[in-house]
């Protein structure tokens, strides 16, 4: 694990968060549709962190933090459908929302840095 790259510990730890909430989803709720596509976006924002990491050129450094951005808010929006159709409750849900809203910050403000022309 990178233990200097902080956004790969975020994004890894929020993985981690929407892998037990996917097994929640499924054992508890029955619910396999909606937390599918959670688990996907979920676990695609680290995936991409990663590939940002060993990155070739600056370019594909942005373009593969922008997925991961993009997968971000894919992923508040799963949240948010999930909560509103009563799956997950609202303790849960603002819990791992603010992580994945915290995580999307980062995210921008590292894509806005880097897209800037140097």
């Amino acid at each position: 694990m990178k233990k200097d790259n902080v956004v790969y510990l975020k994004s890894f730890a929020f993985a981690v968060r929407v892998v037990k909430a996917y097994r929640f989803l499924i054992k508890n709720k029955r619910e396999y549709v909606l937390s599918k596509q959670l688990l996907r976006s979920g676990t695609s924002i680290g995936a991409n962190v990663a590939e940002a990491d060993g990155a070739v050129s600056r370019k594909d450094f942005a373009n593969k933090i922008g997925i991961a951005y993009k997968e971000c808010l894919e992923t508040k929006y799963w949240l948010d459908l999930l909560h509103e159709t009563d799956f997950i409750d609202t303790k849960s849900y603002q819990s791992v929302f603010a992580d994945a809203d915290e995580l999307g910050k980062i995210l921008f403000s590292i894509l806005k840095k880097t897209r800037t022309p140097r």
